[in-house]
């Protein structure tokens, strides 16, 4: 696999050509499409197939993954538009790419994902989380939406469906007030866990994954408590487990440093961690990378000298964030943004898109007409080199997966750097 940066006067088939692949591909790869506008400076994945199979009369994928052995999952998730439509005669398939190991994938979703992206994002999941359920003071939990179709059609792909369970809103407001009241009072915990124990079994789903927002080193003993009773009353229920941790770093000068927890405290009550930066629609801090490699190598840095290695899963947002200039604090705000949004908005400037070699993560700066004044913009997003940098470090850590936050808009490179380099791991 490689990653290309567009050129001025680049086209797709001038950029297929280099590479001797087809333009359908290189297209299909980066989730474009053959009227897209290419950005000087945007990210594009070229990978190269270990084995492809060119489709006979009347074969079906499931005649294909028994010729090679291997797995209808593993034929989709290398054929994303096999997902929509059937196998056609004579066109050609990728079967397998040369992967160097396996690892688990965790895409949080709401409840309301659509159906053509939920179906061509399960091939790559190992878990799903969906963000349903919010707990109340009272001991009870809110529902959102109506959530039993994404569940049975998870398990039909084969991924495990998990409870999301947390005090946050769906758009990331905190209760810090509630997390406590959570922590301090046993009667709250035994009602909080009698009942998401209820919509599991009710739901069908197969483990809960619970987000820990306000961990710290003061409070840290009383997580452990909490999540310990969990575990005793579901171990008999063979469920999974899982805590998502919303990760703090702070930074001085050149020096990272990451928040001292005793994570190993936790291990022996859970299936494992997924450490995730959790990012919401609108942001009011400061114009910055989205995400930071080094904060994520200082985080496992740390974290993997008392927790095993394969019970590490590390998450990053796929977003893009607009800031206007200056930055004034407490006033100012940055609105979210998708990744091909980013892209239009690149193209749609005349931008010319670079990269934080530091944090790996693109950016460019536009001006719009705002009452006929020039006002400055900044954008911070994520590309495919801040994907591959990820996958790195989960492949030099020998770490057990990846969470993607979030799946509600399917993108293309994801699961394209992804998949060309591991395998993905089904557990049912």
């Amino acid at each position: 696999m490689e990653i290309y940066i567009v050129q001025k006067g680049d086209t797709f088939t001038s950029i297929a050509r280099k590479y001797g692949i087809s333009t359908e591909k290189l297209i299909l790869d980066n989730g474009l499409s053959s009227i897209s506008n290419l950005v000087e400076g945007q990210a594009l994945v070229i990978t190269y197939p270990k084995q492809t199979h060119t489709v006979q009369p009347n074969e079906t994928l499931d005649t294909i993954a028994d010729l090679y052995q291997v797995t209808k999952m593993q034929l989709l998730r290398n054929n994303p538009f096999l997902t929509t439509r059937e196998l056609i005669a004579n066109e050609t398939i990728i079967v397998r790419y040369d992967t160097t190991g396996s690892i688990a994938t965790n895409g949080f979703c709401y409840p309301y994902l659509g159906k053509n992206t939920l179906i061509r994002t399960l091939p790559n999941l190992t878990y799903l989380s969906v963000f349903n359920y919010t707990i109340t003071s009272e001991g009870n939990i809110i529902t959102f939406e109506e959530d039993s179709s994404l569940i049975e059609t998870a398990k039909e792909y084969n991924v495990i469906p998990l409870m999301l369970l947390t005090t946050l809103t769906p758009f990331g407001e905190q209760n810090i007030e509630l997390d406590y009241q959570l922590l301090l009072s046993e009667k709250l915990q035994d009602q909080i866990i009698e009942r998401f124990r209820q919509i599991i079994k009710e739901k069908g789903y197969l483990g809960v994954n619970i987000i820990f927002y306000n961990l710290n080193e003061e409070n840290t003993e009383l997580y452990v408590n909490f999540v310990k009773k969990i575990s005793e009353k579901i171990k008999e229920e063979n469920l999974y487990f899982f805590i998502t941790i919303n990760y703090d770093v702070s930074v001085e000068e050149t020096q990272t440093t990451v928040v001292k927890i005793d994570y190993s405290q936790f291990t022996e009550y859970i299936s494992g961690f997924i450490f995730m930066r959790f990012v919401w629609g609108t942001n009011y801090g400061p114009p910055e990378p989205v995400s930071n490699i080094n904060y994520v190598k200082a985080l496992i840095d740390f974290v993997s000298l008392s927790v095993p290695n394969d019970k590490i899963s590390i998450g990053k947002p796929v977003i893009g964030y607009d800031w206007r200039l200056p930055y004034v604090p407490y006033l100012s705000k940055a609105n979210s943004l998708s990744i091909n949004s980013v892209l239009g908005l690149a193209y749609e400037t005349n931008s010319v898109i670079q990269f934080d070699d530091i944090s790996q993560t693109p950016f460019f700066y536009f001006y719009e007409l705002d009452q006929n004044v020039r006002q400055q913009h900044i954008v911070w997003f994520i590309d495919a080199r801040s994907l591959l940098a990820l996958m790195q470090v989960i492949k030099e850590n020998h770490l057990y997966g990846n969470g993607v936050w979030n799946i509600m808009i399917y993108n293309a490179q994801v699961w394209t750097i992804i998949n060309s380099l591991f395998d993905i791991i089904k557990l049912i």
